[in-house]
């Protein structure tokens, strides 16, 4: 299947072409005739396969027979928004039609000028969109498409609240395409309320992952993680990394780390203002550093070209997070290399809900000087806690090996 024998619009193929889409998605396959026949959509799909073609494409083409704001996409954060927008941009760069954006952490009067010169497509973040409308600076009457991208995120970060405002706010005859990376019953609730008769599209990324993505698991203890992350980037002449760190602090403290080594590195958390962000976003992106260290703020929504290495410095919590990290690299068909460091017992149980998830065993990695005994660790997690007779059972005792603290299981591998 080509994109010729899913969409007509000679302006938008000819975008696609230009963007380097080759060939439609699984995603995209199956979403995009449903959304142009004007059907509601569920779509149950993760970041990286292609989703916001799904629903831009069709819903571009259907807009291009008139003027106005008529189609209204919301997004869970500023970063998946603005790269949204960026996305219908380019892809209606040969109509007539204007896409803008509205998030949270930017100046209101550029928004509100903008808001009220017209849009045809608008993204934006709920809770300054609700801003924008109580203040009347916009006027969702018009809407007659309304796309929610990662609906169960924006649950997830409590904006119910303001979805159902905007809700109130928009026509209920529209199309409505409703995007997930999971269907939980809070977000299925939601859908089945808002929706009229969704058709139902699914497209897991798992098999996808586990073909283009090499995923290794390397054990490293907690105070060697930054000089392996600098051994691996050094010596493996890794290009343009992207790593996650489970914290801000973490973050600035790794990134002076990887400059003292002398390695071009910038970071995005959530203490950084929006303009620093899309700094260290565009630097990163045009590869004038090799290593940008983010919070989870980067975890959905960051689509640069050509990231070859993600690094999990800190395991995430959920599988699905691990998903939508290591989904950054291998995009449009190429291939990438994720990494995860393991430092705990704890880690390890993460670890195996990650496997249990995706449906397949990480690789293991163990380096001479960095690692723990990575066989003892999963020992430990797998045994059944010992029956409470008053005694130990030799140096561990009882204990599980979740209960100790990195500085007493370093102790205990040194002798194991």
């Amino acid at each position: 299947m080509t994109f010729t024998d899913l969409i007509e619009a000679p302006e938008l193929l000819r975008a696609v072409e230009e963007m380097g889409w080759t060939e439609p998605t699984p995603i995209q396959q199956k979403a995009i005739s449903i959304a142009r026949a004007g059907k509601d959509v569920v779509g149950i799909a993760r970041t990286g396969t292609g989703k916001t073609g799904a629903f831009l494409l069709p819903t571009l083409e259907k807009q291009m027979s008139g003027e106005g704001l008529r189609t209204l996409v919301l997004c869970p954060t500023r970063e998946l928004a603005m790269q949204v927008a960026e996305d219908a941009r380019d892809l209606a760069k040969h109509t007539e039609l204007f896409a803008g954006v509205v998030v949270g952490g930017m100046p209101m009067g550029p928004q509100i000028r903008d808001l009220r010169a017209g849009f045809d497509i608008l993204v934006a973040t709920p809770g300054r969109l609700i801003d924008h409308v109580e203040r009347g600076n916009v006027d969702l009457s018009t809407i007659e498409v309304l796309i929610l991208d990662e609906a169960d995120r924006m649950l997830d970060m409590g904006f119910r609240p303001q979805i159902e405002s905007i809700l109130r706010h928009v026509p209920k005859q529209r199309q409505t395409l409703f995007f997930s990376a999971t269907m939980p019953n809070g977000v299925h609730a939601l859908a089945m309320r808002i929706m009229d008769e969704p058709e139902w599209v699914e497209a897991t990324p798992s098999a996808t992952l586990a073909e283009n993505v090499k995923q290794t698991i390397y054990s490293v203890r907690d105070e060697k993680k930054p000089a392996l992350l600098i051994h691996l980037v050094q010596l493996e002449h890794w290009d343009q990394v992207l790593v996650f760190t489970a914290r801000k602090t973490g973050a600035d403290v790794l990134i002076s780390q990887l400059q003292r080594a002398g390695i071009s590195a910038d970071v995005m958390h959530g203490d950084k203002d929006m303009k620093q962000r899309n700094k260290a976003l565009q630097r990163f992106a045009e590869g004038d550093v090799q290593v940008l260290v983010a919070t989870d703020v980067a975890q959905r929504g960051l689509d640069v070209e050509g990231i070859s290495h993600v690094v999990n410095y800190d395991v995430p919590r959920q599988a699905d997070d691990y998903v939508h990290r290591i989904g950054r690299t291998a995009r449009a068909g190429r291939k990438g290399v994720a990494v995860t460091f393991m430092s705990s017992a704890q880690d390890l149980g993460l670890i195996k809900d990650i496997e249990r998830a995706v449906g397949y065993p990480l690789d293991r990695v163990s380096l001479e000087g960095y690692d723990y005994d990575s066989a003892f660790m999963e020992s430990e997690v797998d045994r059944k806690p010992a029956a409470k007779t008053g005694r130990t059972g030799g140096r561990m005792g009882s204990r599980n090996a979740n209960d100790l603290t990195p500085e007493q299981l370093a102790e205990l591998l040194k002798v194991g």
